[in-house]
């Protein structure tokens, strides 16, 4: 069979592909699988893997259906489930309710405080759960950095709510975006410290593992800091302008508690549209030049693999 099950369906190289992967990818759809069918998916992968030949009852379209289905579930490093409200194909929905809520809920310090905490604690779990490597995190490491993260972000939220008390509602609307972008910068290195201390596993272009390089690693996670802050903006900018502008017009007069399901349906279609696409700006399996690795690394280079320029990570999501 010409199908290569190791390497994503289309072309990576450029952003249409991988737009066109990562739609299948994060898809909500796939986050309502049972285990039952997560795990026959993964027995499909591997037996495809090491036979080569098409399951019965299987043409191309449904084994990459499978394949996808299972890269949404499993880790790409450790090859283990991933926790469901963890995985990309639960941004979505996850997304709607929570940031729906903080761009409702906003006008009082309790409201803030805790729904940046719920934002937080969420993005803690995506962030461990698509973590790059393949080195296990401390329950101290882990629960130290979520602390910060939690503690970064709620500082953020309520230092631009004092700020903005005397100026426009719409500032107001858009403080928990603000918090959102600053506590992501905090967020994602604090639950990937683990490999910012120890580095990520790097990789020639067939495979072979060199080590592991923390610059690749601080790459790596400044690429996925830029991809979620862009992943927010259209949720959570364009949803209280729209709002904003809605409410002023008196749309909201009669039936002022409609503006809840308006504003969650307008957060969920962003949220389900800008999480791939965002994802698809940068390629999952980054590459890193020689000359940027690290003195050690670049001499196990030179005398492991003499011919290869560019060594291959996954940058995580």
């Amino acid at each position: 069979m010409s199908i290569d099950l190791d390497k994503p369906r289309y072309d990576q190289s450029t952003y249409t592909g991988r737009a066109k992967h990562f739609l299948q990818l994060t898809n909500p759809l796939n986050v309502l699988a049972s285990d039952k069918e997560l795990d026959e998916a993964k027995n499909i992968v591997t037996e495809f893997r090491k036979s080569r030949k098409m399951p019965p009852g299987y043409d191309e379209e449904k084994l990459w259906r499978t394949k996808y289905l299972y890269d949404s579930a499993f880790h790409p490093d450790t090859g283990e489930k991933m926790f469901a409200i963890g995985r990309m194909s639960a941004q979505a929905p996850m997304n709607t309710i929570i940031t729906g809520c903080m761009i409702t809920f906003y006008k009082t310090t309790a409201a803030t405080v805790f729904w940046q905490w719920v934002n937080q604690t969420f993005n803690a779990v995506v962030n461990y759960t698509n973590r790059s490597g393949d080195a296990p995190l401390s329950k101290s490491q882990l629960l130290a950095s979520y602390c910060a993260a939690c503690g970064g972000a709620l500082g953020t939220a309520l230092y631009l709510n004092n700020k903005v008390k005397n100026m426009k509602p719409i500032y107001a609307r858009l403080v928990p975006f603000a918090a959102v972008c600053g506590a992501n910068f905090i967020n994602i290195p604090m639950m990937r410290s683990n490999e910012l201390m120890n580095g990520t596993p790097l990789f020639t272009p067939d495979g072979q593992r060199l080590g592991d390089s923390k610059r690749a690693a601080a790459v790596g996670i400044g690429l996925v800091c830029v991809s979620r802050v862009l992943m927010a903006v259209p949720g959570m900018t364009l949803t209280p302008m729209v709002t904003n502008y809605a409410t002023r017009r008196g749309m909201f007069c009669r039936y002022p508690l409609a503006v809840i399901p308006f504003q969650l349906f307008l957060v969920g279609l962003c949220v389900t549209f800008a999480t791939p696409l965002c994802c698809a700006l940068f390629e999952q399996r980054a590459a890193i030049g020689v000359n940027s690795l690290e003195e050690d690394l670049q001499e196990q280079a030179q005398k492991k693999f003499p011919k290869v320029k560019e060594f291959y990570f996954n940058k995580g999501l």
